[in-house]
Order: structure tokens, then sequence, then C-alpha cells
């Protein structure tokens, strides 16, 4: 088998994605390779230029999952405190670091998400039910099989993120904890040895699920105790407004005071601390006293990114203006969260990422389109072929 094919130069699995005729020769012999190289019935790999965005089906449908290169954070993110100070100014659609330094993985938790949010395609599919252990190990499986060249790798964050709001499913819990007992038996099954795991759960932080204090609590457990730190937990704030987060969540989200009576009994966090997420459209309201008043920055830190392009954003008219070529949105925010006492992380997507679909509220599934194919797609992952 020749190396790296899967990079799929000539676009052709590409092509199968959006549905042209299996006629020509190449494409079938792309559709032929696809089926046998990949595992756990893959139905379509588009290759996009950070690596591939993929679906299949499991146990209760599709699923849509990510496998990425990262750029590193001097090219994408401003964070004082972990010495990245650069403005940024727009992201250069350029190069991600090798996938053996950092690899990302962005599966699905659930068959589509109980929550309504505005900003988002995925509540396009309706729900169909959690994702279960098995669902999301062979998501992880399929990611990694694309890159069959990549024996190790120093971090795999394992982002759980694509569809749905993993707080609701405990498998997402039960996966977090067998992968970090079980770091030989995953590699003997994958060929990857992995030095560093990550995984991160982010929530939109459902009002009405009983569970979800006991869910928040355990994952702190997770990530102090079985990480040792080395796991991420962001609650989606987006807005201090609560007026405005109603609308954007459809009244579905916790309110900030009740939020902040959960987040009193977190523990200390060890080595990270817990993330407040701020998806930041140009008319949400960020107070950074407010935040302050209810959230210990000794805890917390904050993470502005922009609201992304996809198609409820643009229904909805929910926009960063200028947030992907200039500072100027985030000065302010960030400034005064600052000042406020909270390490602060400004984190800025490239167009390349954009227009692939790789960032949150994006899905094929629920009808966002991909952009970056005109003709072929460059693989921009150092030490992949392309």
């Amino acid at each position: 088998m020749a190396k790296n094919k899967r990079s799929d130069p000539k676009g052709y699995v590409w092509r199968l994605l959006c549905g042209e005729e299996r006629t020509n020769s190449k494409i079938k012999e792309a559709w032929n390779f696809k089926i046998q190289t990949m595992k756990y019935n893959t139905e379509t790999v588009a290759p996009i230029p950070t690596g591939y965005l993929f679906t299949g089906k499991y146990s209760k449908g599709l699923l849509e999952t990510l496998s990425i290169g990262d750029y590193g954070k001097s090219k994408n993110v401003k964070a004082d405190f972990l010495g990245y100070k650069t403005l940024i100014e727009g992201v250069e659609n350029g190069y991600c670091m090798p996938l053996s330094e950092k690899w990302v993985i962005t599966v699905s938790t659930q068959y589509g998400c109980p929550m309504k949010c505005t900003f988002c395609d995925v509540p396009n599919l309706g729900m169909k039910g959690n994702a279960t252990f098995d669902d999301i190990h062979y998501q992880v499986l399929n990611a990694i099989n694309l890159f069959p060249d990549v024996s190790y790798t120093e971090r795999l964050n394992l982002h759980f993120a694509r569809m749905g709001d993993p707080i609701f499913n405990e498998a997402v819990f039960t996966y977090a904890e067998w992968v970090a007992l079980n770091k030989k038996a995953f590699q003997r099954e994958t060929g990857l040895r992995v030095e560093v795991f990550h995984p991160v759960l982010t929530t939109s932080l459902p009002k009405d699920f009983k569970n979800l204090e006991e869910r928040l609590l355990k994952w702190c457990d997770i990530k102090n105790n079985l990480y040792n730190g080395q796991a991420g937990l962001q609650l989606s704030i987006n807005s201090t407004c609560e007026k405005q987060r109603s609308e954007m969540y459809r009244g579905m989200q916790l309110d900030l005071e009740s939020l902040a009576r959960i987040t009193d009994k977190f523990p200390e966090p060890i080595s990270r601390k817990y993330c407040l997420n701020f998806a930041y459209s140009t008319d949400f309201e960020i107070d950074a006293q407010k935040i302050k008043r209810l959230f210990d920055p000794e805890k917390f830190m904050c993470k502005i990114t922009p609201i992304h392009n996809n198609n409820a954003c643009s229904k909805n008219g929910i926009q960063t203006l200028g947030g992907y070529d200039s500072w100027q949105p985030y000065q302010k925010p960030e400034e005064e969260l600052r000042e406020a006492g909270f390490d602060v992380l400004v984190f800025v997507p490239s167009m390349d990422e954009e227009d692939g679909l790789v960032t949150c509220g994006n899905l094929i599934l629920g009808g966002s389109q991909l952009k970056t194919v005109d003709g072929e797609v460059r693989l921009k992952i150092e030490g992949c072929a392309t």
C-alpha cells in the first residue's frame, strides 16, 4: 500500500462527498481504497487543509468527526499569562505542526443535540440519543487510521465537541477514565503511542439537566486526579447579559448566578484552571466585573474566540465584525478581563480552519458547507504527504 495515500491529492474522495456519480475509474479506485482502509462503517472522508473531516455510521446512525493538526499557540493565540503577547491581526493559512507533536481529534457525543443554540448547525438534526462508549472509541480509531504513518504523538487532544453536549452522556466520562487508565491497551489497538492525552469537555450548561452539578464535579475529579490537571473543562458563557444568553440558548441555559453556586463547590484546579468560554459576537456583553464577582480568578481563566460563520449564525445575524483579521474586536474585553485579575486567552482560527468547518457550531450533517475545495485540497501538516 502506498504511504499516506489517504492524503487524497487529487480530491477524488471529496468529489464522492459532493455526490458526483462514481463512474470515473479514479473515483472508483479512491472509493474502494477508502472502504478497505477505514474501519467501522465510515461513510465519507473529506480532506481539508488541516486534516480530515469524516462521517461514519455507528450504533444509532451517522456521526461526524475531525482528525486534524494544530498551528501552535505562537500562531493563533494571545495569552499574556503564557508569554504569547503578540496582537492577533489575522492568522495565516500556514502549515500545522507535525502530528507527532500535537494531534487533535474532535468526536461527536450525541446523535444531534437537545440544546437549540442559535449559533450552531447541529440542532438541524434533531436528537436521536447519546453515542455509546464504542461509538466514541470507533470515531477515535477511525481518526487515527487516517494517518497510518504516525506512530507517536507528544500530545493527543481529544475534544468532546462535534455533535451534542457531552455533559448529557455518561459514556464520555467513562471513556475519558478508560483512556487515562489504559494507555498501553490503547497503543496496542491503535498502533499509536501517546505521551500526553488531553481530553476537553465543553458544555452549554443545560438548566433542566438534573445531573448537571454531579457531572461537572465528576469531570473536575477526572481532570485533577486521573489526568493530573492535563484535561480541560470549558463552560460556554458567551455573554454576561442574561437576556442575550436566553436568546442565543433559547432559554435552555443555566443562569450565571446559579452556575456560580455550583462552581463554588469546584475543587482548586490542578495545573490548568477551569475555563469560562466566550464565543464572542460583536453585540454580546462581557462585563468583567460581573464575571469577577461570580467566578474566582484563582480557579477560572477566560477564553475568547470569534463566533463562527455557519448557517445558523448567518440566519440569526450573529457575527464578530472583523474578528478574523483584526485585534480590535477583542481589545476591550481582553483588557478588562485581565484588569479584573483573570488569565485571558484569545484564540482566532485561520480561514483554512473556518472554511474547512473545523470550528465549533459547524456540521456537514447539519447543512454546513465546506468552502475549502475548488479543485485540489492541499493537506498542510508538516511531515504529511500532499
